[in-house]
């Protein structure tokens, strides 16, 4: 496991890399931002954004989700992994945001994750980016890259790898590490081939610096 002093080598590594890391879920308003996380389950960024794209100049509230079938809006994302649970739930969290909170998107945890298809994840996106609040949302990629650099351990489930984050960063930089990490997921660590052989933070990597021996030994073991 990393020390504080490696894990804030860590996070100034990953400031220099991604200083301008942010939500890439495009988006107008807490609404549509919740719409797209949804959306986003098992899923990119990039192909939420294509079918969103046409989705929000649709669809403008909750009543206007409503207010068509649930085949048509299933058409409507059609292009989208598990779209036929993902429209069940738009139609859902629709109906309780219009008879819970008054059209507005709540701005707590409790009330976020009362919403269909919104999981703790979802919701600390939405308290980050939408209302600024301080949080760290553990997707695919924060998870892969805390447990890769020892911050969190292997066999930790995301929110115990969210709670160790919360523990080991300061507060008032949880919602940059979260994006930074993402980014640093996403185009840097990425799941498959990772970019160690020239990672800044190789050094204090051991699951690179493994990487980086098998890939020699099997390299070695072809020339010779």
């Amino acid at each position: 496991m990393l020390t504080n002093k490696q894990i804030r080598f860590v996070l100034d590594t990953m400031a220099e890399m991604y200083p301008d890391a942010w939500c890439e879920l495009k988006h107008e308003n807490p609404f549509e931002l919740v719409i797209a996380v949804a959306l986003s389950a098992q899923c990119t960024d990039q192909l939420v954004n294509k079918v969103t794209d046409a989705l929000f100049k649709k669809y403008k509230t909750p009543e206007d989700y409503l207010a068509v079938p649930l085949e048509e809006l299933e058409q409507d994302i059609k292009s989208i992994g598990l779209y036929r649970n993902k429209a069940k739930n738009i139609q859902k969290l629709s109906q309780r945001i219009k008879e819970n909170f008054n059209g507005e998107v709540p701005r707590t945890h409790e009330e976020l994750e009362s919403l269909a298809g919104v999981g703790r994840k979802t919701a600390n996106v939405v308290m980050s980016v939408a209302f600024g609040e301080p949080a760290i949302a553990v997707d695919t990629h924060v998870e892969r890259v805390s447990k890769r650099l020892g911050i969190a351990r292997w066999k930790d489930s995301p929110l115990e790898v969210e709670k160790t984050l919360m523990k080991k960063v300061p507060k008032d930089e949880w919602s940059d590490t979260h994006h930074r990490m993402i980014f640093f997921g996403r185009y840097h660590c990425k799941a498959r081939h990772p970019q160690c052989d020239t990672c800044p933070l190789l050094d204090l990597c051991r699951e690179g610096q493994k990487r980086l021996r098998k890939k020699e030994r099997e390299h070695a073991n072809k020339s010779s």
